[in-house]
């Protein structure tokens, strides 16, 4: 009783009342005319089925997405002589040949066949389109006004109204997390007035046909061996309030009705061979139910995962909630101190993570969930050097825990796939994954060696694996990874080399992604031994191998092992002769002084090896490295270098960034260069679409916010200038499974609550002083 009273009391002192905060804006994108391309198109999806439609007049086209719908199959690429190769390409390193040795690579070190480029390697693609096209009493370019489409981030429903010869015309969607089927309701202010015939098309691998009032769509994908790879359909049924339904081949043709819900149900036999009963049965059960019904259990179970964080960071000029929000966009970079802007904007990144992936399922790809493409950019697949590691940094401190369980999986499905490539190219034990992988688990070194030979890619998914154990302090999880983290550890145990000059362990060959260098005969190399990025994650990877092992008391010889590889793997970092912090062994000079990728920074984020605390000096090198860099660049690296400099505590340094990542734009070439910036719809250009950057930057703005991976949990460790006059947070995740809440004014705490399951005592930074309490 004693404790509880004390405890009590604390918390008295410390807590914010929660019903003193308010979202004060409504969380919606809105516009006042129709998508004119894609990317204007707003996002619906329920982490298995996706939809865009872009509300035309005449014509709504609605993209249609399944998570699960890949070309290509399981493959055995690997080139099971490559090990042989080895000695030579180590010895060539050794002697400083690095050129030399990445011609042999390129020759015997790399892949069989084409890789990602091939056929069997597959790619994400575009479900198909379902066209909606409309008539009006027979005019051939209606007139209309009062236009207006929005999307409600709280309750994942799209809505579409305007008005045509004295008739409203209102239409709704969404991607139903009740019955798991997409809907739409089409409705007219006056009886009779809907008039409009439904198809579906894609552009290639479909047959569609009607079959008792139900359009299908089905087909079959290659698989890049014998064309018979992935099988998928989509079926669509109405149901109609007063007019008539009528069908031909391809189409359902709808006449004089008032009201009109559309049922879309698709799937694909991925790890489903009844895929076309289940989809049946799940047509049958959501029309039977009551739309209002259906409607309303959908947002309940959507809210119970986005309504755990509220942000409110301070008042708005009031004429720009006047604005749409793509002329907002326009306004903010004019002016960046909407503080609307970037609460929307973390809380649409939020969206898109519970959007695009689900328990049981896949993890966001590239694209997310969505794709307009038979052929989608760089396939659309899970690059392991920083995309898909990326598109998951939001999701323990934004309270979305569960739904890094996906990659999880992902993983586990590439271990048996890796411990063939770390046979066949290394002779190690452990497992290897490189550059690139799909959901047949591809683990091979990608089909160029000035990429595709970077082996860390197993690593990097470790930390976000262990980043799920830090967060959540789940000891049955932990006990689950373990093998795959023990298995990554030994690989790079079992294949490092000890460099000469230095007798630190390394690995050789490998690269620093995705940058090259000059050497001293004037030609230039990737390959390298030892970059700094490989150091970092080897030396996290078995720190956290050797925490696992002691809390799980296992391994104690393995554990044993790690810590006295430990002495010998280089440092976090080291300081060149400018000032910056070295991306390679030797001080070589970069190939792009301005490269999108700074992957030496890997100790800074995700891992916490580098912080101003601890590491001062290479905290100062990081931003000299940072400077040296540049602050332009694609969308993900721009995201990336806001994480960086909220790490830094600069906030003001990650807001500029925040304000040159979402730059209006509507470009789709791809670009490695500079450029990058946002959608009308929110969504992150590369360009073209790429979805990473729209996570990285959530995680940013989270970071700017809340930082708990030096020890202890930090209050508003990067504020920017335009956040401190007021705000509010509520439902942040800290390490260690606690909630925070906090408020703030002229960039100080006022109030704040740290929580957790039990009560335990936990150090909070607060205002610049550490401090030890209980957790309420």
């Amino acid at each position: 009783m004693i404790k509880k009273r004390h405890f009590t009391i604390v918390f008295t002192l410390l807590s914010i009342t929660t019903h003193s905060f308010a979202q004060y804006q409504p969380l919606q994108l809105w516009y006042d005319k129709p998508a004119h391309q894609w990317e204007e198109t707003l996002p619906l999806g329920n982490g298995r089925l996706g939809m865009m439609p872009d509300d035309g007049i005449l014509r709504d086209r609605i993209v249609l997405n399944d998570i699960t719908l890949w070309s290509g199959a399981p493959q055995d690429a690997n080139n099971y002589d490559a090990y042989k190769k080895l000695p030579e390409i180590r010895q060539l390193l050794l002697e400083g040949k690095n050129d030399e040795a990445q011609r042999i690579i390129d020759q015997s070190f790399i892949c069989k066949g084409p890789g990602s480029g091939g056929a069997n390697y597959g790619c994400y693609q575009t479900l198909g389109n379902l066209d909606l096209h409309f008539s009006y009493n027979e005019m051939d370019t209606p007139i209309y006004k009062h236009y207006k489409r929005e999307l409600s981030l709280d309750s994942a429903i799209a809505t579409c109204r305007y008005q045509v010869d004295g008739v409203t015309y209102t239409r709704e969607y969404f991607t139903s997390f009740d019955d798991d089927i997409d809907l739409i309701r089409l409705t007219a202010s006056k009886p009779g007035k809907l008039n409009l015939k439904l198809s579906l098309n894609r552009p290639e691998r479909a047959t569609v046909f009607t079959k008792e009032n139900t359009l299908f769509m089905r087909g079959q994908l290659d698989n890049g061996i014998d064309g018979k790879g992935m099988q998928y359909e989509a079926s669509i049924q109405a149901q109609l309030k007063d007019g008539a339904l009528s069908v031909n081949d391809t189409a359902l043709v709808i006449s004089n009705a008032t009201e009109v819900i559309l049922y879309c149900s698709a799937a694909t036999d991925w790890k489903t061979p009844d895929y076309k009963n289940k989809i049946a049965q799940i047509l049958k059960a959501a029309k039977q139910k009551p739309y209002a019904l259906q409607r309303r259990q959908h947002i309940a179970n959507f809210r119970k995962l986005f309504a755990r964080v509220h942000v409110h960071l301070g008042n708005s000029a009031p004429t720009a909630s006047s604005l749409p929000t793509d002329l907002r966009l326009k306004a903010f970079h004019d002016h960046p101190s909407d503080n609307y802007i970037p609460v929307l904007f973390y809380q649409f990144g939020r969206y898109l993570a519970i959007s695009s992936t689900r328990v049981g399922l896949l993890p966001p790809n590239l694209q997310g969930l969505w794709a307009n493409q038979i052929v989608t950019p760089w396939t659309g697949d899970y690059h392991l050097d920083i995309n898909v590691e990326m598109n998951h940094w939001p999701f323990e401190v934004s309270n979305l825990s569960e739904l890094n369980m996906p990659l999880t999986a992902l993983v586990k499905g590439m271990v048996h796939n890796g411990e063939r490539t770390a046979r066949a190219y290394y002779n190690a034990e452990g497992w290897v994954a490189h550059v690139i992988t799909n959901i047949w688990g591809f683990t091979e070194p990608g089909e160029s060696a000035s990429w595709g030979i970077t082996k860390v890619g197993s690593g990097w998914l470790c930390n976000n694996l262990w980043q799920h154990y830090e967060f959540t302090d789940d000891k049955a999880y932990l006990e689950d990874i373990y093998p795959i983290l023990k298995g990554a550890a030994q690989f790079y145990n079992s294949m490092l080399i000890t460099e000469p000059k230095t007798g630190w362990l390394v690995t050789a060959p490998s690269s620093s992604p995705e940058n090259g260098f000059y050497m001293p005969n004037g030609d230039h190399a990737s390959i390298c031994m030892g970059p700094t990025i490989d150091n970092q994650i080897i030396r996290e990877l078995f720190t956290n191998v050797i925490t696992a092992s002691k809390i799980l008391k296992k391994d104690e010889q393995f554990r044993d092992t790690l810590l006295t590889q430990l002495q010998h793997i280089p440092p976090p970092g080291r300081i060149a002769k400018d000032g910056r912090l070295m991306e390679w062994l030797e001080d070589y000079k970069e190939l792009e002084p301005h490269h999108r990728c700074i992957s030496h920074l890997y100790g800074l984020f995700p891992a916490s090896l580098i912080t101003p605390e601890s590491t001062p000096l290479l905290a100062e090198a990081s931003k000299k490295t940072l400077e040296a860099r540049g602050d332009d660049g694609p969308s993900f690296a721009m995201a990336y270098k806001m994480l960086w400099w909220a790490r830094l505590h600069e906030g003001n340094r990650a807001y500029k960034l925040f304000d040159m990542l979402i730059h209006p734009t509507l470009a789709t070439f791809i670009n490695y260069g500079d450029g990058g910036g946002i959608y009308p719809d929110l969504l992150s250009a590369g360009p073209p679409f790429q979805i990473d950057a729209n996570f990285g930057a959530t995680a940013a703005l989270a970071e700017m916010l809340l930082q708990s991976h030096a020890g202890f949990i930090e209050l508003l460790p990067a504020i920017p200038d335009v956040w401190k006059p007021s705000g509010e947070v509520k439902g942040l995740k800290a390490r260690g499974n606690f909630t925070v809440d906090m408020q703030w004014k002229d960039g100080k705490v006022t109030a704040y609550r740290i929580s957790s399951k039990e009560p335990r005592k936990v150090k909070v930074k607060v205002n610049g002083m550490i401090k030890e309490i209980v957790s309420q």
